[in-house]
């Protein structure tokens, strides 16, 4: 039996108090489930404006589309995340990644290690917040992070808080078949040294390969893992073909991969339509999260719950 589809937003005027509200409620009325913000140097903070779209809301859930785990040391982020499940009725997807553009890391101060160490941390923070969140305390001793927390001193609303991991390479995908309770396909590969990220992993090739290596990988956990895209370019209606040609020449890719890719949906409704169901059929993607919410409506009309 095929998942239902769900379906989320990662933008919002996040600096911007009255337009946060306004447009938290509507897209609550549109049928999104979540909202979603970001962890970049040059931007807000990922989770203060998320509070305040919580006291708008009674149904959005909210989280980080996805912190850098680079930024973070896990006890105090687990802090920070108890709290906000706690303050916002326990709506809180906390979403997690390994963190890739170098110049943010040069610009704060706070290393980036070389991806083989980078992952291995990522893999150690991520158990350390499943234990606090799940227990309140954590001892553990690995090669990047050493822990001894008896009481976090504040619990979360939800008995399980869900974690987001997001990734491309294959120990990534590991670590979320053991721990994500949502694997979001990303498509994107990043350059050596910069961290610049480009469309090397957009091709259902790709996502085949990383669905095969989390099915082999989470065993019996597999079909508890809710699989999730993030729609890099949306664009719904009755003539796109202006706007699939420019995007297929921006992106430096070809004009069938649009047309293929899981990360564009660029078409009429009923093609939009068409190619998440049948994205789900192949692939099991349910969780589809978008950057417009306007255009992407008559798809969430049509498909959310369904």
């Amino acid at each position: 039996m095929a998942h239902p589809f769900r379906f989320a937003i990662q933008t919002g005027p996040f600096s911007d108090r009255l337009a946060l509200v306004e447009f938290a409620r509507k897209i609550e009325d549109q049928g999104y489930a979540e909202l979603y913000s970001y962890d970049h140097i040059g931007a807000v903070d990922p989770f203060l404006p998320l509070l305040i779209a919580a006291e708008a809301t009674p149904t959005l859930r909210f989280g980080p589309l996805v912190l850098n785990n680079e930024f973070h040391n896990p006890v105090l982020l687990a802090r920070t995340a108890a709290t906000f499940d706690l303050l916002s009725g326990g709506r809180l997807v906390l979403g997690m990644g390994t963190g890739y553009m170098q110049w943010e890391h040069d610009a704060s101060d706070i290393e980036l290690r070389a991806p083989g160490a980078r992952v291995t941390r990522f893999d150690e923070s991520i158990a350390a917040l499943r234990a606090l969140l799940d227990k309140g305390a954590v001892t553990t001793q690995g090669q990047h992070i050493t822990l001894d927390v008896e009481d976090l001193g504040v619990r979360p609303q939800q008995q399980h808080v869900p974690i987001l991991l997001g990734g491309h390479g294959r120990r990534v995908v590991s670590i979320a078949a053991k721990q994500a309770d949502i694997f979001q396909f990303t498509g994107l590969t990043h350059e050596p040294g910069t961290g610049k990220p480009s469309a090397g992993g957009f091709g259902r090739e790709h996502i085949a390969k990383r669905s095969r290596w989390l099915k082999e990988a989470a065993g019996d956990r597999y079909e508890s893992i809710e699989l999730s895209t993030l729609v890099q370019v949306t664009k719904v209606g009755d003539d796109t073909s202006a706007f699939h040609a420019k995007t297929a020449v921006r992106m430096d890719v070809d004009a069938d991969l649009l047309d293929a890719t899981p990360f564009m949906m660029i078409g009429s409704r009923a093609q939009v339509v068409e190619k998440l169901e049948q994205l789900r059929e192949e692939f099991g993607i349910h969780h589809v999260v978008s950057r417009d919410p306007d255009d992407f409506a008559p798809i969430v009309a049509a498909l959310a719950g369904t």
